[in-house]
């Protein structure tokens, strides 16, 4: 292998605990495809400048084509003294090429480099995550469309609340991750520049086509700054933020999935490929896999406070310490692709107990905003509505009654306004198909927003 010129400077070699301490080629090297893309772009470039031969060009393109298969077969050998990706193809490539292999380096930088490489991953991964968010949201829809006539408690503050079509409380999920998909979009367009001829930190005094390379590389444009070029990493703060609030959104479903497939509630089953027993209790089985996802939202919080405690106080220009970016940026991209994976194997793979749920629909009082509603078309102000139902809420829990259960004579006693139609307001059924604004949780705009999101993610 060839020798490290960069450290001429130095004497000695370098002790083994500082090898161990400052290598990155064990995650690193995962980015080979793209230091090898980025190699090739720069070598071309190089060549339409005259900084390298045509001939030169040629040779290493071809050894790092061959280094490159050689790294996918298994068959290259990673060592750790070269410290990088960057290094390790690099020193292999000079003892393919000889002296070609010596002038890649020409007008580059480890800086510039490595900033170009992460760029041209995180592109790609975000289109891949972005392809998981979809066949999530597809899954959803799917499930949402086999149930939205079908009306299912929704809660406050974990607390009966109104009723709702169980389509419209699955496509909430939908929206959330809509808006998953958007941001990593918004993330793709900012990170989309090229900073492949900034250098170390101040440029070069070559020739060095920069839109050309970027051109190659399939970037929008190049950064305009070199020393904020090789030190930006808002991207993937950015990136890992994106991903945190997909944890975020995948935790929360999660939540709700083991709560409504306990005992206590019983809404929902997920078939046995995706639950676990317990190692003592025979009769037990748990949705521990939500309980994971839930879980491993952990690591991506985790992963972007990191991030940020990186960035945080760097002086200005390239810095090591963006050497540990590429930890958490691997680390939330395979959280983040497994979770979503896994969700959408449980959604696919279960259903909602819709015989259990509406026998206990009309507990707790679902009906109550509505009734209070019907106040306000009879011109009761909403104060004294809110009241009135309040009044006849208590009476009935004392009484082990539901509304619809009073007599109309009881009901005129608190207030006169209310007449013999109250009754086609009452009961969770009534009220879940009585809404009608727009985006409301009934089956009518469970069914349109169906439509629509089909459409849509069919687009895609």
């Amino acid at each position: 292998m060839a020798e490290k010129s960069w450290e001429k400077r130095l004497s000695g070699e370098p002790d083994k605990l500082m090898v161990d301490f400052v290598e990155s080629l064990s995650f690193d090297q995962r980015l080979y495809k793209y230091d090898i893309v980025g190699s090739i772009a720069h070598a071309q470039m190089l060549s339409e400048q005259k900084l390298i031969t045509k001939e030169e060009f040629r040779q290493i393109k071809d050894g790092l084509i061959e280094i490159s298969e050689e790294i996918a077969a298994g068959h290259f050998r990673f060592e750790k003294k070269y410290e990088d990706i960057h290094m390790a193809v690099e020193a292999a490539l000079i003892e393919k090429t000889g002296s070609a292999g010596k002038k890649l380096h020409t007008g580059r930088s480890r800086n510039d480099q490595v900033a170009t490489d992460v760029r041209l991953w995180m592109r790609d991964e975000i289109e891949c995550v972005q392809s998981k968010i979809t066949l999530l949201q597809k899954e959803l829809v799917k499930l949402a469309e086999n149930y939205a006539d079908n009306i299912m408690p929704g809660y406050t503050h974990l607390q009966r609340a109104q009723p709702v079509s169980i389509g419209s409380y699955l496509l909430s999920f939908v929206e959330r991750l809509e808006r998953d998909f958007f941001r990593l979009k918004n993330c793709k367009i900012l990170l989309n520049v090229s900073p492949l001829g900034s250098g170390a930190l101040a440029g070069s005094t070559l020739p060095l086509d920069r839109k050309k390379t970027a051109e190659l590389l399939g970037f929008s444009d190049i950064t305009y700054n070199s020393i904020d070029a090789v030190s930006d990493r808002d991207f993937c703060a950015e990136f890992i933020f994106d991903c945190s609030l997909i944890a975020s959104h995948l935790s929360g479903l999660a939540e709700d999935l083991i709560l409504y497939s306990s005992s206590e509630f019983g809404f929902v089953s997920v078939d046995d490929v995706y639950c676990t027993s317990s190692s003592m209790m025979p009769q037990k089985r748990n949705l521990d896999v939500a309980e994971l996802i839930r879980g491993k939202t952990g690591r991506v919080y985790g992963s972007l406070t990191a991030m940020l405690a990186i960035l945080k106080g760097q002086p200005s220009g390239y810095n090591r310490d963006m050497q540990e970016d590429k930890i958490h940026i691997f680390n939330a991209a395979d959280t983040i692709e497994a979770c979503l994976d896994i969700s959408r194997g449980i959604i696919s793979n279960m259903k909602f107990n819709v015989t259990d749920i509406e026998a206990g629909l009309n507990e707790g009082f679902l009906d109550a905003t509505a009734f209070a509603e019907y106040l306000v078309k009879k011109s009761v102000p909403f104060r004294e509505a809110h009241g009135i139902v309040g009044t006849l809420v208590a009476k009935c829990e004392k009484e082990k009654r539901k509304l619809s259960e009073l007599g109309l004579d009881e009901l005129k006693q608190t207030c006169l306004a209310i007449e013999q139609d109250v009754y086609d307001n009452l009961g969770a059924s009534n009220v879940a198909n009585g809404y009608i604004t727009e985006g409301a949780a009934g089956p009518k705009q469970a069914k349109r927003q169906i439509e629509y999101w089909t459409k849509q993610l069919e687009k895609r």
